[in-house]
C-alpha cells in the first residue's frame, strides 16, 4: 500500500480504550490473528509484569494502521511476553498493515528477533503450525471419527493405553478450565525439573515469566483468559497443561506429565479429552503452536505458515551478536548456528539483564558440550 510510513511508541497502559477496541476489531476481523496471543489483553498484561515493553503504532499518512506489542532486551527489540510468545506479528487490516522488513526498519534496533511472525515475510524461512479445526454439524465425535479412520493404529494403542492406565492405576479423570493457583505452581515446578532434566534453558528461573502466568489465569472475562487442564488416575496427576484462549481458539502452551507414566500417553489422552470437553464449551480450534512434532500429525487438521528470522541493522555484522551467543557458538559450532541461535533467542528474551543472559548461556554451552561428549562415548 502507498503512503508515508511512520512509528509511534507508547506504553500499553497509556492506550485508550477506543484504541483497545480497535486493536481486538482488527484481530477479530483477520483469520490470521485469531491467536489469543494477538489480544490486546496479552500485551498489556504481560506488559505489567515484563521489563522494558511497549506498543509500537503504525501511521500511515496519518491514521493508524497496526500495532506492534514489543519488548527490549539489550539492544535487541524481542515480540512482547518472548519467549513465551507463540505467535506475534502487527495487529491491523491486512491490506494496510506493514511488513515483517518495515517493521524491524522503522524499530531501528540492533537486532530484531522474531520465530513465529504472522503476516508478510518476505525471504524469511517459514516453519508450520498446527490446528485441530472441530466442524460445526457432528462436533467431536465427527472429528474423532475421521482421524480414527485415517490413523487407525494409532488412536486404537491410545484407546488400549487408557484402558491399561484405569486398570493398573485406578478411574481416569479429567478436568479443564481449572484456575487453581497452587496446581499452577506444581506444574511450573514440574517444568523446571523437565528443563533441568534436558538441559534446556529454565525459561522460568527468570521469575517474571512464573507472573505472567498466574496473571493471565487470574485475569477473567468471558472470551479471554488462561486455565488448566488436569489428567488424574486413581486420584493422582498423571498429567497437566496450561492454556491460553480466545473466542473460539484454545490454544494449547504448558503440558507436562509424570514420566513414570510415560509408557500410557498421558499428555495425549489429556489433549484428546481437552479437545472434547472444550468444543462442548463453543471452541472450534484447538491450536498446537509451531513446531513438527510427530504426534501432531495424528490430530490436526489444519497448517498455518510462520516466518521466524533474525534482522540486523544496516551495517553490522552477520553475527548471533552479544557475548552470551558467543559463548553458545563457542560451544555448538557452526554447523549448530540455527539451534545455537534459537537458544540465545529464548536466553535473551527471558533474562533481563547482560549478566544473567551471560550466566544462562554459559549453562547452555556447558550443556551442549555434555550432550556433544555423552554422544562421542557412545559412538566410541
Amino acid at each position: 500500500m502507498s503512503g508515508d510510513l511512520t512509528i509511534e511508541i507508547r506504553s500499553l497502559e497509556s492506550l485508550t480504550p477506543e484504541e483497545c477496541a480497535l486493536w481486538n476489531a482488527w484481530a477479530a476481523a483477520d483469520a490470521d490473528l485469531a491467536s489469543p496471543y494477538f489480544r490486546v489483553e496479552f500485551s498489556q498484561i504481560a506488559a505489567r509484569v515484563s521489563p522494558d515493553c511497549a506498543a509500537a503504532v503504525f501511521h500511515r499518512d496519518g491514521a493508524v494502521v497496526g500495532y506492534f506489542p514489543h519488548q527490549k532486551r539489550g539492544g535487541a527489540i524481542l515480540p512482547i511476553a518472548a519467549p513465551m510468545n507463540d505467535y506475534h506479528g502487527v495487529i491491523g487490516p491486512k491490506a494496510g498493515r506493514p511488513t515483517l522488513a518495515e517493521v524491524a526498519r522503522l524499530l531501528g534496533a540492533a537486532r530484531f528477533s522474531v520465530n513465529g511472525w504472522v503476516g508478510d515475510a518476505a525471504g524469511t524461512s517459514t516453519s508450520e503450525s498446527f490446528r485441530t479445526t472441530i466442524p460445526a454439524e457432528g462436533g467431536y465425535d465427527a472429528w474423532y471419527a475421521a482421524r480414527r479412520q485415517a490413523f487407525g493404529k494409532y488412536f486404537k494403542d491410545k484407546e488400549r493405553a487408557r484402558r491399561s492406565m484405569a486398570t493398573e492405576f485406578g478411574p481416569v479423570e479429567v478436568q479443564i478450565g481449572l484456575r487453581d493457583h497452587a496446581l499452577l505452581d506444581e506444574l511450573i515446578d514440574r517444568k523446571r525439573e523437565q528443563y533441568r532434566r534436558t538441559g534446556r534453558h529454565d525459561v522460568f528461573a527468570c521469575g517474571w515469566t512464573r507472573e505472567l502466568l498466574h496473571a493471565l489465569m487470574a485475569y477473567e472475562q468471558a472470551d479471554f483468559g488462561a486455565s488448566l487442564a488436569v489428567l488424574r488416575a486413581g486420584g493422582q496427576v498423571a498429567a497437566m497443561e496450561y492454556s491460553l484462549h480466545a473466542g473460539q481458539r484454545f490454544h494449547f502452551w504448558f503440558p507436562v506429565y509424570v514420566p513414570a507414566l510415560a509408557r500410557c500417553s498421558p499428555g495425549i489422552m489429556l489433549s484428546m479429552e481437552t479437545i472434547r470437553l472444550g468444543s462442548e464449551l463453543g471452541y472450534r480450534d484447538f491450536d498446537y503452536g509451531f513446531g513438527g512434532e510427530t504426534y501432531k500429525r495424528y490430530f490436526c487438521d489444519t497448517v498455518q505458515p510462520v516466518a521466524e528470522a533474525v534482522i540486523l541493522k544496516p551495517g553490522l555484522a552477520a553475527t548471533l551478536g552479544g557475548a552470551g551467543a558467543s559463548v553458545l557458538n563457542l560451544a555448538g559450532g557452526q554447523r549448530l548456528t540455527d539451534s545455537v541461535r534459537r537458544r540465545w533467542n529464548v536466553i535473551e528474551a527471558c533474562e533481563t539483564d547482560a549478566a544473567g543472559r551471560l550466566k544462562g548461556a554459559a549453562l547452555a554451552a556447558r550443556a551442549a558440550l555434555s550432550k556433544a561428549a555423552n554422544r562421542a562415548t557412545a559412538a566410541s
